[in-house]
């Protein structure tokens, strides 16, 4: 049972949480009904998406075996066989789907999006150098209008296109992982390592960075923003973004560690106060 809860990667659905910023930056957060049918949404996606990752570690086993951390994966390391996994894999669908068409059929329609995408990932697009990176983006997006879709609410432009960039820059430093390892061992544990190297990796994660940073000054200070809360000082929750993305500049490119976005979140104490004091911070401002 460890080996297969392990197989279903919960420490992922962290991701997920992005379901509940609709509500979050709406001022509704606190509103029972709509945070129910956000966490049905939530746990809908959740379950879907850990049927995305059985697929991937299928798809994966040879490659992972070669890996010095997702060697231990419970597929790699033979600890869940192969049959049970695929099992598994479709009841997580099929709970996942019955539980969001339940609650709304658009949200439905966008997880079964997500999950098309990712098959289609799996199978060929994740050795596509860009679009690899631009699907995880999207990932990120999707996950934003299956929010908006379970509670009924209009999503801001300006949280999409930030929520698309961090993902972008989060990708990216993944792929630097792997490009190191590739570096270091000669072990090219992905074929869309082809398509990357440091120089152009680093680069593209300072521009997405920059971009990140510039939109959410942007989206702070914007008349819309500041006429819906009658305030002018949501600009200070930017000290927090521009601190998160250097200290996870700082962890990729001196620390040589950036290989998972929520391993790194579950584990770095400058990270985690740095979340939660943007949240405090925002929530403070926007609802009190």
């Amino acid at each position: 049972m460890k080996n297969i809860i392990k197989l279903m990667r919960p420490h992922q659905y962290v991701k997920n949480l992005f379901i509940f910023l609709p509500l979050f930056f709406s001022g509704s957060i606190a509103n029972v009904e709509l945070f129910l049918k956000a966490f049905i949404g939530f746990c809908a996606f959740s379950l879907c998406a850990s049927g995305i990752y059985i697929l991937n570690d299928y798809r994966d086993i040879e490659s992972d075996k070669e890996h010095p951390k997702k060697r231990l994966r419970p597929l790699a390391c033979g600890a869940v066989r192969k049959k049970t996994a695929l099992m598994l894999m479709v009841l997580l669908f099929g709970f996942g789907g019955i539980i969001i068409c339940a609650q709304s059929l658009s949200a439905a329609a966008i997880i079964l999006t997500y999950v098309i995408m990712n098959v289609a990932y799996s199978f060929q697009l994740k050795h596509v150098a860009i679009i690899d990176v631009c699907i995880i983006g999207v990932g990120f997006v999707l996950r934003l209008f299956v929010g908006s879709a379970v509670t009924g609410i209009h999503l801001s432009m300006w949280i999409v296109v930030m929520t698309f960039l961090l993902a972008l820059f989060l990708a990216l430093a993944k792929r630097r992982d792997d490009t190191l390892i590739f570096l270091d061992t000669g072990k090219k544990l992905r074929k869309v390592v082809d398509g990357y190297n440091l120089q152009f990796i680093d680069a593209a994660m300072m521009i997405m960075a920059a971009v990140v940073i510039v939109a959410y000054v942007q989206y702070t200070t914007s008349v819309e923003v500041i006429g819906r809360w009658h305030s002018e000082h949501l600009y200070l929750t930017a000290f927090f973004v521009v601190v998160g993305i250097l200290r996870y500049l700082q962890i990729a490119l001196v620390e040589q560690n950036s290989g998972s976005p929520t391993q790194l979140l579950l584990k770095d104490r400058f990270l985690q106060l740095t979340v939660f004091a943007w949240v405090a911070t925002f929530a403070w401002i926007i609802y009190l």
